[in-house]
C-alpha cells in the first residue's frame, strides 16, 4: 500500500471554469472543449486531470507558464480525476490521497501537494448541534479523501458513530434540523462560512488528534512515464506556487477578496515528511465511510 510514498521525494476549477492563456512559449495551438484544453507545442507532452478548486490555481498557472510543459489538462472535481486516471483518459493527475492506495501501475510524484499544516477552510462539518451530539452526518461525496478523513475524526476525536447520509441536495443546509451536521467541501465551502452555531475544521480537527499536518491530494503518475515530463512539471508547479498572486488574476478569483489570504494561509503546497507520515498514518485507518441515500 505505502510503496508509493517510498518512491516520492521527501522534503527536500467546476467543469465551467475553462480558461485561456499561454502554455509554451513557442508554438502554440489551443482547443477549448467545455472543461478539456488541449495545448500542444514544441515541448513535452502529458495528459493531466487536475482538480477543479482555487486551491489548485497556483498549479493550474504554473502548468500554464512555465514553458517546458505541454499538456492536455482535463479539469473536474477530485472524484472524477480519479475516474478519468483509472480509465486511462490521464497521464498524471492530481489525486485525492485516498484513492492513491487501490492505484495500481502508479507512483506519487513532485514535492507538491493540496495540504494544510492549520485549519484549511474548505474542508469542514458544519451545523448547530454540537458534534458530540450529533446523530447524522450528510457527506459531500466529491471526495474521497474528505468522506474518509471525517470517519477517521468521528472515531478517534469526536467519539460518535453517527448515520452518515449522502448529501445530494444542498438546500438541507437552510433548515438543518436538530442532530444533523453536513460535511462540505471545496470552494461552496465559503458561501457557508458563520451560517451555523458550530464549524469544525478536518484539517485542524485531525492536527489536534494527530499532531500531524494533512495532505488532501497528491500528484500521481503512471509508472514507465519518462522522467523528462516528472521534472516538467515539477518545474511547473514551482514556478505556479512561486506566482500565486498572478496565478489569481489570472482566475475567475480575481475579485475574491479572501483568495490570496486562504491560498498562502490556509494551503500548505509542500509534500514534505510529515505530510508523508500523516498519509501512512491515515492509510492505515481501517474504517471506511459509505454515506447512504436520503431515505426521504
Amino acid at each position: 500500500m505505502h510503496n508509493m510514498l517510498r518512491g516520492a521525494k521527501k522534503c527536500t476549477f467546476s467543469k465551467k471554469n475553462t480558461f485561456l492563456g499561454t502554455l509554451c512559449a513557442k508554438k502554440l495551438y489551443l482547443c477549448v472543449d467545455k472543461s478539456v484544453i488541449l495545448w500542444t507545442a514544441m515541448g513535452i507532452n502529458a495528459k493531466i486531470a487536475a482538480i477543479s478548486y482555487l486551491n489548485t490555481i497556483p498549479f493550474l498557472y504554473g502548468i500554464r507558464h512555465e514553458g517546458s510543459l505541454c499538456a492536455q489538462l482535463s479539469i473536474a472535481p477530485p472524484a472524477q480525476c480519479v475516474n478519468e486516471f483509472m480509465d486511462g483518459k490521464a497521464d498524471i493527475a492530481l489525486l485525492s490521497v485516498a484513492a492513491v492506495p487501490s492505484l495500481t501501475n502508479a507512483e506519487i510524484i513532485t514535492d507538491y501537494c493540496i495540504g494544510a499544516s492549520s485549519a484549511v477552510r474548505t474542508v469542514v462539518v458544519v451545523g448547530n448541534t454540537p458534534i458530540d451530539k450529533v446523530r447524522r452526518i450528510w457527506i459531500d461525496c466529491h471526495s474521497r479523501t474528505s468522506v474518509q478523513l471525517v470517519g477517521y475524526l468521528a472515531q478517534h476525536r469526536w467519539k460518535i458513530a453517527p448515520q452518515w447520509l449522502l448529501l445530494e441536495d444542498y438546500s438541507l443546509l437552510d433548515n438543518p434540523q436538530q442532530g444533523d451536521a453536513f460535511m462540505i467541501i471545496g470552494d461552496k465551502v465559503f458561501n457557508f462560512e458563520n451560517r451555523f452555531a458550530y464549524s469544525y475544521d478536518l484539517a485542524e480537527e485531525w492536527i489536534s488528534q494527530t499532531c500531524l499536518p494533512f495532505a488532501f491530494a497528491v500528484w500521481v503518475a503512471r509508472k514507465g512515464l519518462s522522467y523528462e515530463v516528472h521534472d516538467a512539471l515539477q518545474r511547473a508547479l514551482t514556478f505556479g506556487v512561486e506566482h500565486i498572486y498572478e496565478a489569481i488574476l489570472e482566475s475567475d478569483f480575481a475579485d475574491r477578496s479572501y483568495a490570496y489570504d486562504y491560498l498562502t494561509r490556509n494551503i500548505d503546497y509542500l509534500f514534505d515528511s510529515q505530510k508523508h507520515k500523516a498519509l501512512e498514518k491515515f492509510w492505515d485507518f481501517g474504517l471506511k465511510v459509505e454515506p447512504k441515500v436520503n431515505p426521504g
